[in-house]
């Protein structure tokens, strides 16, 4: 059987608690038209763990709206995939509670480490599984909770990150009309300093005497970030194109990964198409790595900027370094 892949709903949860630019005025040497100019980014939404919100609570919130949305009960669901930097605990893994959280007893489970390319990379994998038989339904989340990772005296990096979830139900299909039609994933670890978290985990663990707090956080060279994500995700995006003898006109809609706006508008440059042709919410969440995709997508598809039948273009870049695109027809 040609068996594809096919998007039944999505899903996302955020916390309740939001940031606004000028809050970083008491303790950060920024301004909210400085963080606006250079990133888009207006506000975003922290984490409270004293309301019981995490990576893993926002996983659920995102889960059951795509699986109400899909008509899909979680038992029926044979795997979960969770892309994350920023997991509940590294064991259980944020999929293996997920999975008790929502009954989906049949399923296999596992969290998957691509930062921001999480959700692209998830998706990849759960279509291959599709694809071969082996699965009939799956959930994809990405999630985070960055702010668990950020150094907030560094205002570098303190504005851009935020928490969030977004999800996906997949199921098996033989309908080419409304499929993942390609995805495609690239790495290079010869970049890895431009985005990294250096203590932490087995390099430096933190009972080391080495380990510093302030280290085990996220630290960027942005101008370098800057650069190759521009480059390799327009690269990846007509390279995809290529593979699928389609044509960048052939396009409906493209979402790029939700990192700075001045990246997203240089993707779109590259394509010759304009906003219209996209979904921004950079300037509402901040950067939320792995769920900006699944995010926007939930977005779109529920205010009716994409619909079933448009193709959809994905391309995202990060830590790592990571990169990759899907192309899908919903």
């Amino acid at each position: 059987m040609n068996y594809r892949t096919r998007i039944l709903g999505t899903g996302m949860g955020l916390p309740k608690g939001v940031m606004k630019n000028s809050d970083f005025e008491s303790f950060l040497e920024t301004s909210d038209e400085w963080i606006k100019t250079r990133t888009g980014i207006k506000t975003r939404h922290i984490a409270n763990p004293e309301l019981g919100e995490s990576t893993l609570s926002l996983c659920i919130l995102a889960a059951k709206q795509a699986l109400e949305k899909s008509g899909v009960k979680g038992s029926e669901l044979d795997l979960i995939i969770v892309g994350t930097v920023t997991p509940e605990s590294v064991m259980p893994t944020t999929a293996n509670s997920l999975q008790a959280a929502l009954g989906a007893s049949k399923a296999f489970t596992f969290d998957m480490q691509a930062a921001c390319s999480g959700f692209v990379y998830a998706l990849s994998i759960a279509d291959l599984y599709i694809r071969s038989g082996k699965v009939k339904k799956a959930l994809i989340v990405g999630a985070e909770t960055l702010s668990t990772l950020v150094n907030w005296k560094d205002r570098s990096t303190a504005v851009l990150f935020a928490d969030g979830a977004g999800a996906t139900v997949l199921e098996r299909t033989e309908d080419e009309d409304h499929c993942v039609i390609d995805t495609e994933l690239h790495s290079d670890g010869s970049f890895s300093n431009i985005l990294n978290i250096p203590h932490g985990y087995a390099k430096v663990p933190p009972h080391s005497g080495r380990y510093r707090h302030d280290e085990h956080t996220i630290h960027m060279q942005g101008s370098e970030v800057f650069k190759i994500a521009c480059r390799n995700m327009v690269e990846v995006t007509h390279s995809i194109l290529e593979k699928n003898n389609m044509k960048k006109e052939e396009i409906d809609f493209c979402i790029f990964h939700q990192a700075n706006l001045r990246i997203i508008d240089m993707c779109l440059k590259s394509l010759g198409m304009g906003r219209d042709k996209t979904w921004i919410n950079v300037d509402k969440y901040g950067n939320t790595s792995a769920a900006t995709l699944p995010i926007c997508l939930h977005e779109a598809w529920e205010a009716g900027a994409v619909k079933p039948g448009d193709n959809i273009l994905m391309a995202t870049f990060g830590g790592g370094v990571t990169w990759g695109s899907a192309l899908l027809r919903l």
